[in-house]
This record gives structure tokens, C-alpha cells and sequence, in this order.
């Protein structure tokens, strides 16, 4: 039972997704426990995969008894386990948090297939995750991407709508470049496994060095888009600020890292390491890295409303996350995975905030959230920690993150890509700080006249992903673990 752990974790949430509409006809009070629990049981599956991969080490999963090059094959290893544990936990407490606050932002009649499509898109992420197959890969990533513009356009909003459309028509060009990707590996390979297609590129790029080429261009490109890396990202500051809060979490928290984990496999699993001495694509990933850090904090320091400084702080982010894929060192790689976590917990919570401030007061804009602090402290607590972690503040997890990069780069003698993030973390400082300054110490003239009560349910959450913030800010060893496992490839 345990070896089909993998595929029945992707199967229950599959499963839930369809069952949830159902319920909403005849047992509309179920559809919310059923969504919760299925999340709760894939956390616990991808914790009880996490030992047994520790016991046994990485395994495959043959789908239907069909081993490859016929059938489809899944892939167990750190890596894998590693982001279904973070992609489980973040977006089990976005939903729990989602199930007050999206009676307050999308009308109750499309809640059941807001549930369905977030399930949808867990399903489809950890099915990314662990597929070892190029074309079931592209099968998960279309699913993603439908699944993402469902709940960005969920909400009763013209911007939302318009948001949508923007993000559909932008993720199917990224499709496109992933499917003529794969088309081309697997016209001069013969074979869509990801093992396979490894074994055969070596021989292939004397053979047809172009093709392979284009192809690892396409990927770069493609995934490039829908992980919104610089300056291919124009779709997120509209997306994320407009969509549903539990939303613009998820969106930026999980969805567009899983892509930058594809790309992750595909380049140092699968193409083959003499290609990186033909072309030097670390070299334009890094390039672009520098250019989204930079170019995202410039844009969030200029802007007024609050979830768009989020989305566009996200940009940067994600650069982060690329520098430590084109440094490609030991401890810089380590960084770079290790934000995907990091970041996870902080943007979540961040944007989770947020909705909290919109929820209570209907306030969006950033200068009239003086004197906030004092109406809503335990918000603006986990805003201001999440704040400082983004920043870099030791003692948050946003600090480890940081601080690894900069040592690959150093181990690498680049000592160009440190100033880099030590520029980049004042540039985060100077349109953090106000905010948390003015909050706690601003007196705001008009005071809200109109302020809701924050439901617990919304606000345990968000002081959970606090507390991690800290947690792995002081004590980051369980994660660090993990992370240098998953970059043994």
C-alpha cells in the first residue's frame, strides 16, 4: 500500500476535486471538511513518504504495472518529497484560511468550484513534482494553468476577468514553448522518460546539437513565463493583486515555484552537463535573476496599493530563487531551494495578511494603513515578521535563504551576485519598513469607521506561518537537511 502512496496522494485530491461539485448539490455543508481533509491527508502522506524515502531510499512508480519507455513513470526522491511537503502544508492553511474569507470576496454559489479548482491545482503541482515523464509533465502544467486562471477570475470583478484572460493568454505561449519543447526531445530521442531522454541526449547532441538547443531554449523560455521570471512577468502584478487573497497566496507562495522545480529537473536531470560548456543558458538565467531581484523591487517601492507591491515584490522573489539555478553551486543551489519554502511561508502569509486588512477594513491603499497596528496587532505582528524575513532580518528564515546564496557565490568567486542581494534587501527595506513604521506609530486622520472582527479561523493561519517564519529562522537544520538531499542529483 505504501509504494502506491505517490500516485493515490494525486488520485485523492483528483477524486476530491470531482466529489466536491456533487456535494455542493446535495450536501453543500460537507464540501469545505471534504477539501480540508483531503489536504490534511496528502501533508500526512508526503511527511510519511519523507521516511520512508529515508529507509529505502528514492523509488519510482510504474502507473498500471507499465514500466517506461511504455508507461509513465513517477519518481520518489528528496526533491519531490521536499516540495509535496511544501506545497501540501502552505496550501492546506490557505484554504483553511480561504473558508471565511472567500464568503467575503466570491459569491457563495461558485465556492464549491472554487474548491474544486484549488484542488485542482494541488493535484496538478504535486503531480509535477513527482512525474519522470516530459509529456505527463506538460499534462500537469496545463492543468496548473487552467486551474490558476479559474481562481484568479472566481471573483465577481471586472479586474479579475481581466487578469485572467491576461494570464491564459500569456501561460499558453509559455504551453506552446513547453510543448515544442518536448515535441523536439522526443523527435531526436525517440523517448519522453525523463531517464531515458538523459541516456540518449549525449549521443544526440553530436547528432543534432541544434535541435537540443532550441529545445533547452523553449524550456527556459516557457517555464521563464509561468514562473513570471524578469522580463517575462508582465502577467503577475494584475493577477495577484486582483484575484481572491487565498488566491494571490497560493498563486505566489506555490504555483509559480513548482515551474521553477520543472526546470530544476529538466536541466540537471536531464540534459546532459556538455551543454552548459556549449551555451551558457546558467549564464542568461542568471542574467535575468539580476534583473527580476532588481527591476521587482524598484516596481513594488513605487506602488500604492498593497497586494500589487506584493505581486510585484514576488518578481524579485522568484529572482532569488533563479540565482541560486544559475550560480549552480553547492551552497547557492541550497539557498535557492530553500527560499521556495522560505518564501512560501512568508509571501502566503504576507498576502494571507493582507486580506486580513482588507477583510476588516476595506483599506487597500498603503497610506491609510497609519495606525493600523493598533487596531489589528496580531495582523500587522505577522506582516512585520514577514516584512523583516523578506528583508533579511537574522533570525527569520528569509535571512538563511539569503545567506546561502551569498556564500555559493562566493565559494564561485562572484562576488558581484552578494552585492546584488545586499543591494536588493535595502531596496525591500525602504517600501517594507514604512509600512510597518506607520502602522505601529502613524495617527491616521480619518479613523475607519466601519471595522469587522477578524475570525479566528482567518487569523490562526497566518500566525502559524509566523511562527514557522521564526522557527526556521533560529532552528533551519530539519529544512537545511532536506534541501542538500534534494540537490544530490
Amino acid at each position: 500500500m505504501s509504494l502506491h502512496l505517490p500516485v493515490l496522494i494525486v488520485v485523492l485530491l483528483l477524486a476530491a476535486s470531482y466529489t466536491v461539485p456533487l456535494l455542493d448539490r446535495y450536501r453543500r455543508g460537507l464540501t469545505l471538511p471534504v477539501t480540508i481533509l483531503s489536504l490534511i491527508t496528502a501533508f500526512i502522506s508526503s511527511l510519511y513518504l519523507l521516511y520512508l524515502i529515508g529507509v529505502q531510499g528514492p523509488f519510482v512508480y510504474h502507473l498500471g504495472g507499465w514500466p517506461p519507455p511504455w508507461g509513465i513513470e513517477l519518481y520518489i526522491d528528496y526533491l519531490a518529497v521536499y516540495m509535496l511537503i511544501v506545497i501540501s502544508s502552505i496550501g492546506l492553511l490557505v484554504i483553511i484560511y480561504g473558508a471565511k474569507d472567500l464568503l467575503h470576496e466570491i459569491n457563495e454559489e461558485v465556492l464549491s468550484w472554487y474548491y474544486t479548482l484549488y484542488l485542482l491545482l494541488m493535484a496538478s503541482m504535486i503531480g509535477i513534482a513527482l512525474t519522470n515523464d516530459l509529456f505527463n509533465l506538460f499534462v500537469f502544467v496545463e492543468i496548473s494553468a487552467i486551474a490558476s486562471c479559474g481562481i484568479i477570475s472566481a471573483k465577481a470583478d471586472r479586474r479579475c476577468i481581466e487578469a485572467s484572460i491576461k494570464y491564459l493568454i500569456l501561460s499558453a505561449l509559455g504551453s506552446g514553448c513547453i510543448l515544442l519543447a518536448v515535441a523536439m526531445i522526443y523527435m531526436i530521442t525517440g523517448n519522453l522518460n525523463f531517464d531515458y531522454v538523459a541516456a540518449a541526449l549525449p549521443e544526440a547532441l553530436k547528432l543534432y546539437p541544434y535541435n537540443i538547443v532550441i529545445a533547452l531554449g523553449l524550456f527556459v523560455v516557457g517555464f521563464g513565463v509561468k514562473s513570471a521570471l524578469f522580463p517575462l512577468h508582465v502577467w503577475l502584478p494584475d493577477a495577484h493583486s486582483s484575484a481572491p487573497s487565498p488566491s494571490s497566496a497560493v498563486l505566489s507562495g506555490l504555483v509559480i515555484k513548482i515551474y521553477a522545480v520543472a526546470l530544476v529537473k529538466l536541466l540537471f536531470r536531464v540534459f546532459p552537463p556538455q551543454i552548459f560548456e556549449a551555451i551558457p543558458i546558467l549564464d542568461v538565467i542568471l542574467f535575468l535573476s539580476v534583473f527580476a531581484v532588481m527591476a521587482g523591487s524598484i516596481f513594488a517601492m513605487v506602488q500604492d496599493d498593497l497586494k500589487r507591491m506584493l505581486a510585484y515584490s514576488s518578481i524579485a522573489q522568484i529572482g532569488y530563487i533563479f540565482m541560486g539555478i544559475g550560480l549552480f553551486g553547492g551552497r547557492a543551489l541550497t539557498g535557492g531551494l530553500l527560499h521556495i519554502f522560505n518564501h512560501a511561508m512568508m509571501k502566503s502569509m504576507l498576502f494571507l495578511a493582507a486580506g486580513l486588512i482588507i477583510y476588516a477594513t476595506g483599506i487597500r491603499n498603503l497610506k491609510d494603513l497609519k495606525g493600523i497596528g493598533v487596531r489589528m496587532p496580531w495582523t500587522m505582528g505577522a506582516f512585520a515578521v514577514g516584512a523583516f524575513s523578506m528583508v533579511g532580518i537574522p533570525g527569520t528564515s528569509g535571512f538563511i535563504s539569503k545567506w546561502f546564496l551569498a556564500l555559493g557565490a562566493l565559494d564561485l568567486n562572484r562576488p558581484f551576485y552578494v552585492a546584488i542581494i545586499l543591494l536588493s534587501s535595502l531596496l525591500n527595506g525602504i517600501y517594507y519598513f514604512p509600512i510597518i513604521i506607520d502602522a505601529f506609530f502613524g495617527t491616521k486622520v480619518d479613523p475607519v469607521s466601519e471595522f469587522r472582527d477578524v475570525p479566528a479561523l482567518m487569523l490562526i493561519p497566518v500566525l502559524i506561518l509566523a511562527a514557522g517564519v521564526i522557527f526556521f529562522g533560529f532552528y533551519p537544520k530539519p529544512l537545511l537537511d532536506l534541501v542538500n538531499k534534494a540537490i544530490s542529483f
